[in-house]
């Protein structure tokens, strides 16, 4: 579901800015990356966890195994756990008919009509600390495929609405690039297009969880 290679890039520059130092989450970022699990730094092991680091936008790029790196390899593990059951625990109402679910803490969405899966769950990137997505019960309101943000004078294609100015959208970026949204929940662009698509003014949205780091 989730894509994680990347070209291992080379080279001089490359190998400087690679730590030798062994981060405190090496084994389970060793064994994430498939990597041999010995809790040792190597240059294999750095230039890998660098490339995970690049992918995602995690600064410092450097392949340490630090807190950031190891938490969002974590969201990764949890979000292929749901699979095709992402609402298991039935946090998310299911006597709404269409709704669009949003679970924080897993930073996974998906659109279910009652108890059927219609699409995803797909992973999502929403609010950073301090300006995080809000929870609750929400209608989608408003909706704008070629909305501009007034307030950060960015594309947010796709648009929807739920909760004042927070809302379904496109972006580029990495799901996973820190610290996250400004509290909308950004998608990536073919998932946002078919929430467009599936989804409609008076449509439910529940939001619920935590989002790790916030």
């Amino acid at each position: 579901m989730v894509p994680l290679t990347t070209a291992l890039g080379t080279g001089t520059a490359q190998a400087a800015s690679c730590t030798a130092g062994t981060g405190p989450y090496q084994k389970q970022v060793e064994k994430f990356l498939g990597r041999t699990v010995d809790g040792k730094q190597s240059v294999a092991d750095c230039k890998a966890i660098k490339a995970f680091q690049a992918q995602h936008g995690i600064t410092p790029t450097i392949g340490y195994a630090g807190s950031l790196t190891w938490q969002t390899m974590n969201t990764i593990i949890q979000q292929r756990a749901a699979g095709k059951t992402p609402n298991k625990a039935g946090s998310c109402p299911t006597n709404k008919g269409r709704i669009a679910c949003v679970d924080l803490t897993r930073q996974l969405s998906w659109i279910q009509d009652g108890k059927k899966l219609k699409y995803g769950p797909v992973p999502v990137r929403t609010g950073r600390d301090k300006q995080e997505t809000r929870t609750g019960a929400k209608k989608i309101y408003w909706r704008n495929i070629d909305h501009v943000s007034s307030l950060y004078n960015v594309p947010m294609p796709y648009a929807q609405f739920f909760d004042g100015g927070q809302a379904f959208h496109s972006t580029t970026k990495s799901m996973y690039n820190p610290p996250g949204s400004a509290g909308c929940v950004n998608l990536r662009p073919a998932d946002a297009k078919s929430y467009w698509n599936l989804l409609k003014n008076g449509d439910d949205v529940f939001v619920y969880g935590r989002k790790p780091g916030t």
